[in-house]
Formats: structure tokens, C-alpha cells, sequence
């Protein structure tokens, strides 16, 4: 039996690749000329969503034990105008983030923990701060999902139960008695 530690490692590696999965699926499904597109002038496109995604995870990751997380060559500010410009540009980013994310993530064992880390001068066990990240992380893949749907209108794809489904779905995940 493994230990509560060592499964909640291995569910924080699904998650995470859950939520990377399906921001990649929604966006997948925009138009290249839309990925850049805002509501008015104070809101963010996905484009700018995927510049603050990659520059939290890169800040937040890049010597994750030795300094603290939000770093002074950060610019936070800078991810939330339009810098990116190409769908390239933009997986380009967004995997370089996620790279980096994952890249600490997979080398935590049970024993990391409870290390401390400092995100903002504040001291977290690891297993906080990598729960804060799911929490900021599902947060932002809902906007990208949100604005991909309104982007992509008539041709969006679901990403889950599509409306009307659920009775032809529960039957097929429910068990058999």
C-alpha cells in the first residue's frame, strides 16, 4: 500500500496533466485570429492568459528550493500586455512554462513535502505551494476554456458531456449491476 504522500504525488501529476490537456484542447479549436482577441481594452485574451500561466510557472519553479518564487527578474506586469503574436509564439510559451512546472513536479518525493519554500517573501510547506498552483492554474484554464468556447462559436467541440448528453453518457461510466 503506498503511502498518503506518495498518492497524492501521482494525483497532482494526473491533474495537472488534465489541466495542461484540456487548455491545450480548447485552444487548439480558436482561429489564429482570434487567439489575441479582447472583449475591451482591460480584459485578457488567451494569449495574454498563456503569457501570466508561463511566467508564474517559470518564476515560481526556476530554483524552486533556493530562492523565492516570485523572482526579480520577473515581469508580471509585462504578461499581461500583448507581447506574443503567433500561435507558435504562443505553445512555444506555454509548453516552456509547463516545462518548467513539470519539471519540479516530477522529481517531489514524499519527503519534499514539507520542505519550506517562499513565494512573496512568505514561507509555504511544498505541498502548499503546489496546491496553490492547482488552485491558479484551474482558475486560468477555465478562462482559457471560457473564451476559447465563445471564440471557436459554432465549430467549438466540448470538452466533456456535451449539453443534452448526460443520458447517453452516465450509463456508460456508471458500473454494471
Amino acid at each position: 500500500m503506498q503511502s498518503t504522500e506518495a498518492g497524492l504525488l501521482i494525483n497532482w501529476k494526473k491533474v495537472f496533466a488534465t489541466y495542461k490537456d484540456l487548455g491545450e484542447k480548447a485552444i487548439r479549436q480558436v482561429p489564429d485570429d482570434r487567439l489575441f482577441w479582447t472583449f475591451y481594452n482591460d480584459s485578457n485574451s488567451i494569449g495574454i492568459i498563456v503569457q501570466h500561466m508561463s511566467g508564474n510557472m517559470i518564476s515560481r519553479f526556476t530554483n524552486f528550493y533556493e530562492e523565492d518564487g516570485e523572482k526579480p527578474w520577473r515581469n508580471r506586469d509585462r504578461e499581461f500586455e500583448s507581447v506574443l503574436s503567433t500561435r507558435q509564439e504562443l505553445i512555444d510559451e506555454w509548453e516552456t512554462g509547463w516545462a518548467c512546472f513539470m519539471g519540479v513536479l516530477n522529481t517531489l518525493s514524499a519527503d519534499d513535502l514539507a520542505r519550506r519554500v517562499m513565494i512573496r517573501g512568505e514561507s509555504h510547506a511544498v505541498l502548499e505551494a503546489i496546491n496553490r498552483q492547482l488552485a491558479h492554474f484551474s482558475y486560468h484554464v477555465g478562462q482559457l476554456v471560457f473564451l476559447s468556447k465563445m471564440l471557436a462559436k459554432d465549430g467549438w467541440e466540448s470538452l466533456s458531456i456535451p449539453k443534452g448528453g448526460s443520458e447517453g453518457f452516465n450509463p456508460q461510466q456508471m458500473p454494471k449491476s
